[in-house]
């Protein structure tokens, strides 16, 4: 694919690659995490099993999702391309997945495709070779790709899937962001079709409703990731950006959202594969996603906290507690391996109960109080 380089397309490169800059610094020096929302995963009880009638090396972690299998239900998630920097990150955190059998994938590929030259900072199959990686790509550039453009995106990273992310909350709070959200559906219906790895369809922190969920079904794609509210809040990030100075109280929406517990029972029993994201920060979060229909959690903010803090070593810690406390909670469950997890009995409380009683069909393993 050749890409032409005029004015336009040169600067809205620096713009894109000044974002990425933006984005990882505010990580590095800002709390951009949500303010008053949570994840409403601690609202997930799960029954403590006093005999669970298990050994702890017996447990099987062993996940599947889009077609592959993980030795553990993780997946460190897109977060960042189109810089050195990122590139370095890139790399590094691949390698530490490919290391532990687990999901990696990049940030938002749109810099490489206004400038070739950022190609490098995605690339990271040198440094693992086996491990399942997901290209990334914003739901309002495919609009304007050819199928020939998206399969370049994917073939020169060696992308085994590609997650194309809606992000409308955050695109808003952009003075340079999108303004039309039209015509996505359909754009995706046709790609699902034409691209041959999986399409993996994300929020960006905002949740995916029962309603967007089953149109997504209906389009063809198989696998979501929620990537609910209650952790990173990316209007939040465009919020700290803002150079534009125009006053109209953004913060009103910095925790605006789906909150990751409630988005999973959204779409929990709808036919779709769910990837559970937004504000999983330890072993019992991921088990509670788990219990509520997750085949994998994803994460991106902690593991980047943890590497900005401790280097690969740090982020490799990190994961494995997490990997480490989503053992202890299948053995204090009696869960044997993942399917007996999800199945785990569980209770409800507080707002997400009353969430699943005004948006859910009753199930019978909860009953809430």
């Amino acid at each position: 694919m050749t890409t032409e380089k005029d004015p336009k397309t040169t600067a809205s490169a620096g713009l894109t690659e000044r974002r990425k800059r933006d984005h990882l610094d505010l990580f590095r020096l800002s709390s951009v995490e949500a303010k008053e929302g949570s994840t409403w995963l601690e609202h997930v009880h799960l029954v403590h099993q006093a005999l669970p009638e298990l050994d702890w090396d017996g447990i099987d972690l062993t996940a599947h999702f889009a077609g592959r299998t993980f030795q553990a239900p993780l997946f460190i998630t897109g977060m960042t391309g189109g810089t050195d920097e990122a590139g370095e990150i890139n790399r590094s955190l691949a390698a530490l997945a490919q290391h532990l059998g687990i999901g990696f994938g990049v940030g938002s590929q749109r810099a490489m495709l206004q400038d070739p030259a950022l190609l490098d900072s995605y690339r990271v199959r040198e440094v693992a070779p086996d491990v399942f990686l997901a290209g990334n790509i914003g739901a309002a550039q495919i609009r304007d790709l050819s199928a020939d453009q998206v399969r370049w995106l994917v073939e020169e990273i060696g992308a085994d899937a590609l997650c194309v992310h809606l992000n409308p909350a955050q695109e808003i709070m952009q003075p340079e962001g999108d303004r039309s959200f039209s015509g996505i559906l359909q754009r995706l219906a046709r790609l699902v079709a034409e691209i041959p790895v999986p399409i993996i369809v994300k929020e960006t922190g905002c949740g995916i409703s029962r309603e967007a969920g089953l149109a997504l079904k209906a389009a063809g794609v198989k696998a979501v990731d929620v990537a609910g509210s209650g952790g990173t809040s990316w209007t939040g990030v465009e919020i700290l950006r803002r150079r534009d100075g125009i006053d109209t109280q953004p913060e009103t929406f910095w925790d605006w959202g789906i909150p990751t517990a409630a988005t999973l029972l959204e779409l929990h029993g709808q036919g779709l594969e769910l990837m559970a994201s937004g504000g999983i920060r330890n072993g019992l979060d991921a088990a509670r996603a788990i219990a509520l229909g997750a085949e994998v959690v994803g994460m991106a903010s902690p593991v980047l906290q943890a590497y900005f803090a401790g280097g690969i070593d740090g982020a490799r810690r990190f994961l494995e507690r997490v990997i480490h406390e989503l053992r202890i909670a299948c053995l204090l469950t009696a869960s044997a391996a993942l399917p007996a997890l999800q199945k785990a009995p569980h209770v409800l409380t507080g707002e997400l109960l009353a969430w699943q009683e005004q948006r859910s069909e009753p199930d019978p393993r909860r009953r809430g109080r």
